[in-house]
């Protein structure tokens, strides 16, 4: 009998140790509408209601060095065709696993819960107002420079302070309904701000959107009741940027003072590396953490770029990047195809006409300014894909992702479809007045 109690003990502490490595539980996304694309670590997952099983290590504390442990932090990206794209942290982290005599031997994150629903909010509510852009050209005369203290005072009220659950930058508004621009830097891992208005007004701020590529992230204020608008920066056009010319920063430098102002000039124009797709302006004009998302102003009150990030090592002082306006300005037409331009010159009426179609009156907004094209008529185009939410383009301008109905005047497009891993599908479509068009395209792997 005594021989055989070394075994039972044995198999007894096996029995316990296994399970630790079999126990899993249950991860479910879930939104509202149904049918959003679920993305992590820029992987396709499925489909909203999503579940997957993860090991149970996931969600509560390990207590033995046999369980599993989640070593990173895990953002979920929830999209759908027409809808604000949101991402979700779904961790929380990082936690230290310690062994006996007190070191810590890893760390890891946990799952914040098994179950989370995400309310997508329609592009069309999200995106509302218009975006000012100062054109320049020959014809057009610039306008005059501001002192200073003129365009601090001007510009200012439409900077804002963004304080998150992981930390702070800067941001200004773009349109006078509350859509606020900012760096994908601040708002990653975020799901929503609290933004400090100059003026000391506190409001709550959801991240609407992030661009994948570019260091440009846009910001959702709902105005609250009794106030109509919000003040907002016009967005200079990038051969308006002249080397030498002076500019300020405004933003929220950590550990300094809010709505900090520093001057400097336009050291140079162009691009960086592959690392950083996108129009750079180099500026000596101070820009700290913090800073970041703030806008980089001419003396004309127009922004120029983001400020972004600047060089940290020795030998190098004063140099400093914004992400041009340009960039930002190719963002926002995803949602704005037709941003008003503010021009110095008045345009020939003829110009100024524009046929309204359903969108518009559906809206309520009519287009009557600056460069509007008179449009003779306007075709519907019914796009569908495989694979589905493949990204549109019509005329280098985002439209949203497939399966889509546009509305586009009349005239020869170029219709472009993109999906990660895909050949571009390509084709020039003639669009007649009242013309309706079903397209259905198949994107072949890219070899």
């Amino acid at each position: 009998m005594a021989s055989r109690a070394p075994f039972c003990s044995c198999a007894f502490l096996i029995l316990l140790a296994c399970p630790t490595q079999g126990f899993a539980d249950k991860l479910r996304i879930t939104s509202n509408p149904s049918g959003a694309t679920v993305e992590m670590d820029g992987v396709s997952m499925g489909t909203t209601p999503f579940e997957k099983d993860y090991p149970g290590g996931y969600f509560h504390k390990t207590r033995t060095s046999f369980g599993a442990r989640l070593e990173h932090p895990m953002v979920a990206r929830i999209s759908l065709a027409g809808y604000s794209t949101k991402e979700l942290t779904l961790t929380e982290g990082p936690m230290y696993w310690v062994n006996l005599y007190g070191r810590v031997r890893a760390e890891y994150w946990l799952l914040k819960s098994n179950h989370f629903q995400v309310d997508l909010q329609p592009v069309s509510e999200t995106f509302t107002g218009e975006v000012s852009a100062a054109v320049s050209n020959a014809s057009v005369k610039l306008k005059p420079a501001l002192s200073r203290e003129e365009l601090i005072a001007q510009t200012e009220p439409a900077v804002v302070r963004l304080e998150g659950l992981y930390g702070l930058g800067s941001g200004f508004f773009v349109t006078s309904t509350g859509v606020i621009a900012t760096n994908a830097h601040v708002a990653r891992g975020e799901e929503s701000f609290l933004a400090i208005l100059s003026g000391g007004q506190r409001l709550d701020a959801k991240v609407v959107y992030i661009d994948d590529d570019r260091d440009i992230a846009l910001v959702k204020i709902s105005a609250p009741a009794g106030r109509a608008e919000f003040p907002h920066l016009p967005l200079a056009d990038i051969r308006s940027i002249r080397h030498g010319e002076s500019v300020i920063a405004i933003g929220n430098p950590g550990g300094g003072l809010t709505f900090s102002v520093t001057k400097g000039i336009v050291n140079a124009v162009g691009k960086l590396d592959e690392n950083h797709p996108g129009t750079w302006i180099q500026t000596d004009a101070i820009i700290n953490p913090g800073n970041s998302g703030g806008p980089l102003i001419n003396s004309r009150g127009e922004v120029i770029g983001i400020s972004t990030m600047k060089i940290v090592k020795e030998g190098a002082h004063g140099i400093a990047f914004a992400l041009s306006s340009s960039d930002l300005l190719e963002v926002l037409q995803r949602f704005y195809p037709d941003i008003v331009a503010t021009t110095e010159h008045k345009v020939p009426k003829r110009e100024q006409e524009k046929t309204v179609t359903e969108d518009d009156s559906a809206t309520g907004e009519t287009s009557s300014t600056s460069s509007t094209i008179a449009y003779e008529g306007v075709g519907t185009i019914q796009i569908s894909s495989e694979p589905d939410g493949s990204e549109i383009f019509v005329d280098e301008k985002f439209h949203g992702n497939t399966p889509a109905i546009l509305k586009l005047p009349s005239g020869s497009h170029m219709i472009v479809l993109k999906f990660p891993g895909r050949a571009d599908w390509k084709r020039t479509l003639e669009v007649l007045k009242s013309s309706k068009v079903t397209l259905r395209a198949t994107l072949e792997r890219a070899h």
